[in-house]
């Protein structure tokens, strides 16, 4: 158990936490969520022992083994599956003695022999290899991929390989700081899995909702230097946050102004078919909004996108066109009709295209063959990765915006910038001190100030913290130009996409299902091609040996033998979850728990476990059913 009494921490001058009491259980999956700089991380630095304790005590137990993602990998030359190897410190420490006995470097001893197999028995060591191939190939990894140098890599794949190795650690407690930034949607997908399964402690950073909820069973809230537990995943905590903010007027007049501009909007096209389905993502957002916004009242993002000079329509054709680098055709035979109002979300493998057909749309590719036909009208609002690399180091916010627009005055650009939290000296700060979120931020302000009617967004929200998303969320819900994303944050794609694409197999089709589909195709996918644990070879150059035929073989009983342990585990906690819910809903049924002079804190607690429990057992019952259907395919 972590247990905090009076903690209180800080980093140089500047104090994060103070007087933090609480208790952290064996087997928990915490989110720990917070603004940019509120202090998530130098709370699992002080966990790692890389920070000192300013006041109060941290207790936790002396044997657990902890592990987490480097921030920094050099250009190691060693191949990826020994790098990711190394996670495992005990059992590369077993590999290097046996070595030097059996070498004859050490005196040879037969029963130390006996007893490091012994031991690499107890750790599965023998399937550690088979392990690490379901870790790189969950994460993207190709086979081939895997007797690359590390150094062969560039910066998004190295953190990738420092994930994996973390996963590889046979830990107690993991700490990951936003595992999901560098990922796509079917690695994130996988990762969600692999820690569903996770049997240590779970303390994790991430702002992605969806992921949180999918994951976690309690969030850690670091606010006005506060460390605050809330029993639940993300949405939970968003309602029990919001039932506790109920009372500040500023809520309901927030509330009330996002309502009416979103009812505003709903009356005006609700009966325009151009515009209907527009309408009906705004009446979702309409419907859940009074516990989100409840929860986000105090967001410091308050901004919305300009409307565009011009809408012509269509914006941008694609007849039989084809993308790629130089011979290396990626799509081919695609033809796409963009007009204003479309929101269309890219989904897709790694490497299927997605990118390579965001620059198509951009114009950075031109076309290996078939037509790319724009309005005269056209204006593109293109937000990548790299166009943070286009930010001048040296320039502050403010000073990009007059280069953009010289000719509106200072203090109107000071006011836009103020919306995105650029306020005060922070507006006149050069932005080479910036975080990858603040430059995501101000990337996404001159953007926007440019009035684009076609949108194109590729990994928007990387670096971006919960209420910024939520800001940019509803900002792309107002939006009236034509929208194409790629994101691997579900809760965004939920929000803003009206239609689904998948990028597969050299091109590019509308994709029949919902996310949840998409979930299953992956799954699917993964089975045929055997990019799991218990993979099969699809493209043999030859006969396999009998050894690698046993060891592949293996490889799938293991999987297999994994599968049915995880399945018949949640069996267990299922029965155990649904027994202790019954007798909450018969503690809640009954009237003296309400009556006059009774705790009122009891009704809450047992109404806030019994969320938790519905929760858990949702996520549960869905794991169980894909678990079942992979044991019945294998």
């Amino acid at each position: 158990m972590i247990l905090l009494r009076n903690l209180g921490f800080a980093r140089g001058s500047r104090k994060l936490v103070q007087d933090a009491s609480l208790q952290l259980h064996p087997g928990w999956k915490i989110g720990l969520i917070g603004a940019n700089g509120s202090g998530k991380s130098s709370f699992l630095a002080l966990l790692r022992n890389e920070l000192h304790i300013d006041s109060g005590d941290l207790e936790m137990p002396a044997a657990w083994v902890i592990a987490h993602v480097a921030q920094e990998t050099p250009a190691l030359p060693d191949a990826a599956l020994e790098f990711t190897l190394d996670g495992d410190g005990e059992l590369r420490a077993i590999e290097r003695e046996l070595m030097a006995l059996e070498s004859g470097a050490l005196n040879h001893d037969g029963h130390r022999i006996g007893e490091l197999h012994g031991r690499l028995t107890e750790i599965d060591g023998y399937a550690a290899r088979a392990r690490v191939a379901a870790l790189l190939h969950g994460l993207g990894f190709s086979d081939a991929d895997f007797t690359r140098p590390v150094a062969d890599f560039s910066g998004g794949w190295r953190v990738r390989l420092n994930l994996a190795r973390a996963l590889m650690c046979r830990s107690d407690l993991l700490l990951l700081d936003e595992p999901t930034n560098h990922l796509d949607l079917d690695a994130v997908l996988w990762l969600e899995d692999w820690l569903k399964s996770y049997s240590g402690t779970l303390l994790m950073i991430s702002h992605d909702r969806d992921f949180l909820d999918a994951v976690v069973d309690h969030t850690l809230s670091l606010e006005q230097q506060t460390l605050t537990l809330y029993s639940g995943d993300y949405s939970a905590f968003e309602r029990q946050r919001a039932a506790q903010l109920a009372l500040q007027q500023s809520l309901f007049e927030k509330q009330q102004r996002e309502r009416a501009h979103l009812a505003s909007y709903i009356e005006r096209f609700r009966a325009k078919a151009t515009k209907a389905r527009q309408a009906q993502s705004r009446i979702k957002a309409l419907a859940r909004m009074e516990e989100v916004a409840a929860a986000h009242v105090d967001t410091p993002f308050t901004f919305r996108f300009r409307e565009a000079d011009s809408a012509p329509d269509p914006l941008l054709v694609l007849e039989q066109a084809a993308a790629g680098y130089g011979e290396r055709t990626i799509i081919d035979k695609l033809t796409l009709t963009l007009r204003p109002g479309q929101r269309l979300a890219l989904l897709g493998r790694n490497g299927a295209g997605k990118s390579t057909l965001v620059k198509l749309l951009a114009g950075e590719l031109a076309p290996l063959s078939g037509r790319r036909t724009v309005a005269k009208e056209l204006k593109i609002g293109y937000f990548a990765q790299h166009q943070l690399e286009q930010l001048r180091p040296d320039e502050s916010p403010l000073q990009h915006m007059i280069r953009l627009d010289p000719a509106t005055r200072e203090a109107t650009l000071r006011s836009y910038l103020g919306g995105f939290d650029f306020r005060g000296d922070q507006a006149t700060e050069p932005c080479q001190r910036f975080s990858g979120g603040e430059k995501s931020r101000l990337a996404l302000a001159l953007l926007i100030w440019q009035r684009p009617n076609l949108l194109l967004l590729d990994e928007p929200t990387n670096h971006l913290d919960l209420d910024m998303r939520e800001a940019l969320n509803f900002a792309l819900q107002e939006y009236e130009g034509c929208v194409i994303l790629v994101s691997h944050d579900r809760h965004l794609l939920k929000s803003t996409a009206d239609e689904l694409w998948l990028v597969a197999d050299g091109t590019a089709r509308p994709f029949d299902g919902d996310l949840d589909n998409y979930a299953q195709w992956l799954a699917s996918q993964r089975i045929t091609t055997g990019e799991t644990a218990t993979r099969k070879t699809t493209e043999a150059a030859s006969t396999p040996s009998p050894r690698a035929a046993r060891a592949r073989q293996q490889q799938q009983q293991l999987q297999l033998k994994n599968w049915q342990k995880e399945a018949d585990k949640l069996e267990r906690q299922l029965a155990g979850w649904q027994t202790e819910m019954q007798q909450i809903e018969t503690r809640l049924a009954d009237p003296a728990l309400y009556a006059a002079g009774s705790d009122a804190t009891v009704a809450r607690a047992l109404q806030q476990r019994r969320d938790a429990l519905s929760a858990g057992i949702t996520q549960a019952e869905e794991r169980w059913l894909e678990l079942q259907l992979a044991l019945e395919t294998a």
